[in-house]
């Protein structure tokens, strides 16, 4: 799974819960992903490619080549 190259934002995991049994059987694995997206940065006056999640790309934490 991809990781934000700039804040480490990864996939989570816990129980997804249902409405209906919540407290019987109604419990079974989840995985939250975040929106990364494989793009071109500017690095160092160069161009180089690595996964950067979309709130980092709109808050301009990142300046695409």
């Amino acid at each position: 799974m991809a990781r934000c190259a700039i804040c480490d934002k990864g996939a989570h995991f816990g129980k997804a819960v249902s409405i209906t049994r919540s407290n019987v059987s109604g419990r079974s694995n989840k995985m939250w992903k975040p929106n990364v997206k494989s793009v071109r940065v500017k690095v160092n006056g160069g161009t180089q490619r690595m996964y950067v999640c979309t709130s980092c790309l709109r808050s301009g934490k990142v300046e695409r080549a």
